[in-house]
């Protein structure tokens, strides 16, 4: 139990040793960011004990680096007229504060090896922060009005996102919100979905349904939009015309064969005996027996009824500002009804029970060909839905 003791006690101090060593390396390579995190997640364990003694001292230099550090960048970015650097000031100020927030409840931190009280220069940047997120702010939401008056949709998108972080840093800012659905809205491919039906064969008025209705594909996203009706007053970019050009319906068929199975099987035992015609005796005076095997046989008729239904359709995508076709893709889709039935004669033992199990007694009505025609449709939409998540929208 000691010598367990010692080991975890050695391990203990080891890892301790190696975190110190990464605070140490993070402070020379200027990550002060990173030592403060390493010397608080340890100091939060316990900021009396000996073995974290070591972190005090290297988190108020950490501390006092990364301030230093980052009030010389904001002289440089305050003097500096690009409203580029109104982002980098705001999020300074607020890593700052953070940073302070994340010592301050660790504080009084006092190093017990020469009774001194840990320094930490804190200031309020309350005032700062309000102000840079003002400034900021102004400068995103005036830009983001311009830049939409003229931006196309990949442009738009970009707007987007910016107001995005603005309604982040201060929520329901003026009009953000309504601008950001403008920008939504200049951003999002509409695409306009039609069905045609050019094959000889009626097509299910549920499936046509399903198949118009993208919203059970899962694939509308925020910035590409499947409409199966036409919004009038919408401005589409593209068509999206799913083409059925051909439907086959194979003839009903049931398929017969004679299976011939044949098992041994244990039936009850002989008794062996000697060449004398005696029966033989086992060392405490039994009778020596052994198993007696029979084969036994059955005759299986198995139908198969079998029916097959074909769907052959294109996907193409128009682009509705130049009229060119810009993707097609051919399609295709099957179903297959089978049905398997039958009689057995002879010793249903020799047959695999699974087997029997699956073997039907008789037959059932074929599906009609509305049905299978749906069946098939239900691989056709997600093929289609493949289809769809590999086309890109410029």
């Amino acid at each position: 139990m000691k010598r367990l003791l010692i080991v975890v006690t050695a391990l203990i101090l080891l890892a301790s040793c190696s975190s110190v060593k990464k605070t140490e390396t993070a402070i020379n390579e200027g990550d002060y960011d990173q030592a403060i995190n390493i010397a608080v997640e340890n100091l939060v364990d316990g900021k009396n004990s000996k073995r974290n003694q070591e972190y005090i001292p290297l988190l108020e230099r950490a501390f006092k680096k990364a301030t230093e550090q980052d009030q010389m960048q904001l002289k440089r970015w305050q003097l500096d007229p690009n409203p580029a650097v109104l982002e980098s000031i705001y999020e300074t100020y607020l890593r700052m504060d953070r940073r302070q927030n994340r010592i301050r409840p660790l504080l009084p931190l006092k190093s017990l090896k020469n009774n001194r009280v840990a320094q930490f220069e804190f200031q309020d940047y309350h005032s700062e922060i309000l102000a840079s997120r003002t400034t900021l702010s102004d400068y995103l939401l005036d830009n983001s009005k311009k830049a939409l008056a003229v931006a196309n949709i990949m442009e738009s998108r970009d707007v987007y996102n910016d107001l995005r972080y603005l309604d982040k840093i201060n929520p329901n800012f003026r009009d953000t919100r309504v601008l950001m659905q403008q920008a939504l809205e200049q951003g999002t491919h509409y695409i306009l979905v039609g069905l045609q039906n050019q094959s000889q064969t009626v097509l299910p008025e549920r499936l046509e349904e399903e198949l118009l209705n993208f919203s059970t594909y899962g694939i509308n996203d925020q910035w590409t939009q499947y409409h199966n009706n036409k919004i009038n007053t919408l401005d589409y970019d593209y068509d999206l015309d799913i083409i059925i050009d051909r439907i086959v319906i194979s003839p009903e068929q049931v398929l017969q064969k004679e299976l011939v199975k044949e098992k041994q099987i244990k039936d009850g035992f002989i008794y062996e005996y000697d060449d004398n015609g005696n029966v033989k005796k086992d060392s405490l005076g039994n009778d020596i027996k052994k198993d007696k095997f029979i084969t036994i046989k059955a005759n299986v008729i198995q139908n198969t009824q079998l029916k097959e239904s074909n769907v052959n359709a294109i996907v193409q995508l128009k682009d509705k500002r130049t009229f060119q076709i810009t993707d097609r893709f051919p399609v295709s889709s099957s179903f297959v009804f089978t049905y398997i039935y039958g009689s057995v004669y002879g010793d249903r033992r020799a047959l695999e029970a699974n087997y029997l199990e699956t073997l039907n007694p008789q037959s059932v009505n074929f599906p009609p060909d509305e049905q299978m025609v749906y069946d098939t449709g239900e691989d056709l939409k997600l093929k289609i839905k493949q289809i769809l998540n590999r086309l890109h929208y410029n």
